[in-house]
């Protein structure tokens, strides 16, 4: 992005929110503004055919307003994909909060976003991510609503992390299945990068079955604590791309398969629980397709914690929450083998279920 600074006395001028190339045909971008507690939020909302705009609130320390407002837009339009892939009568959301949510996260930061996220009257309903705690929502929820993923003993699912997890690994051991004959990781290896709430519970899942783990992560306590408790191996390297393993599941920030890191892999499969792993989806699903690497949509494979999450909305139980989660290795097998049938990204041929069943439900709304 370019600004170009006038003279002196002249306003700046910069690339509009609608020239982003992350911006979509977004409907609403909402930017959150308190000086009283220091909150700078914004709320993407990107599409509301199939309901209400649902997706997490995520704080991070941004490097810039810019990466903020590129980070919500690419987020909220996943979630839109998510929603519709998944069968879910919800649009796509998301929020992001700027700022360090280990030293600048407060009760009233979090009610005064609640605020904002209840002035827009449940066209968008908010719920954990990266940096929030369960514990958040349930401030959230003092003041709106319009608030999922909150404590089981308010009434609440409670947190989404571990069924994201689960549906993660339903989907790694489809595209095993689709590129091994079997979905059994047994003496599989499998790097996980980036062991937080989900990439902790998808280590514990592939160990049960008697995969190999390998982690990697920027927290060096994290990676010691995770290690001592599944026996995990710690990849110490600087590159993890290089890493010999047969899967990489990318569990931390996205865009981590790009024009730098795509050439490097070694791995056969790529399934994971970030958002937005490729940085041109179309570009680099390509590449590694043309790698023989099999990709496993991530907007499919980590719909866990959405599935989680609507419960509260339709009220159906944790039996349900599992049985919808569980149904992602059937669907993540039909979009692979529809891929291979029609020459097709498994990213294309994603993108195409959930667009058409938001164009069905557009005309039949006309």
């Amino acid at each position: 992005m370019t600004v170009d600074i006038l003279s002196p006395g002249k306003l700046k001028k910069a690339s509009p929110v609608f020239g982003q190339t992350s911006f979509n045909d977004h409907e609403q971008i909402v930017f959150c503004n308190d000086k009283d507690t220091g909150l700078k939020a914004i709320i993407g909302i990107h599409n509301t055919v199939l309901g209400p705009a649902l997706g997490g609130t995520r704080m991070w320390n941004y490097a810039s307003e810019w990466d903020a407002l590129n980070d919500v837009l690419r987020l909220s339009r996943g979630m839109t994909f998510k929603a519709a892939i998944t069968g879910l009568n919800l649009g796509g959301g998301k929020a992001v909060i700027i700022g360090d949510a280990k030293s600048e996260k407060t009760p009233e930061l979090m009610k005064r976003f609640g605020e904002f996220v209840h002035s827009l009257s449940g066209k968008y309903i908010t719920a954990e991510d990266v940096g929030m705690e369960t514990a958040d929502m349930d401030l959230v929820r003092t003041v709106t609503p319009y608030v999922t993923g909150i404590s089981e003993d308010k009434g609440g699912a409670g947190n989404p992390s571990p069924v994201t997890a689960y549906g993660v690994f339903m989907g790694m051991k489809a595209a095993a299945q689709f590129t091994y004959g079997s979905n059994n990781l047994e003496g599989k290896k499998v790097l996980v990068e980036g062991i937080g709430h989900v990439g902790e519970v998808l280590v514990e899942h592939i160990t049960n079955e008697g995969g190999e783990v390998i982690i990697s992560d920027i927290n060096e306590a994290r990676l010691e604590e995770v290690s001592k408790k599944y026996g995990a191996t710690v990849y110490r390297g600087n590159d993890p791309y290089i890493a010999d393993v047969d899967i990489y599941a990318p569990c931390a920030l996205g865009a981590t398969i790009n024009d730098d890191t795509f050439h490097k892999l070694n791995a056969t499969i790529v399934a994971g629980a970030a958002n937005n792993q490729l940085a041109d989806e179309n570009k680099h699903a390509l590449l590694l397709q043309e790698r023989g690497i099999t990709y496993a949509p991530d907007f499919l494979i980590n719909a866990g914690g959405i599935i989680n999450v609507y419960a509260e909305l339709e009220k159906y139980d944790r039996h349900e929450i599992m049985r919808k989660t569980e149904n992602i290795y059937d669907t993540t097998l039909e979009i692979l083998n529809t891929s291979e049938m029609r020459g097709i990204t498994t990213h294309q041929a994603a993108l195409e279920v959930a667009l058409e069943r938001i164009a069905a439900r557009k005309a039949a709304n006309k």
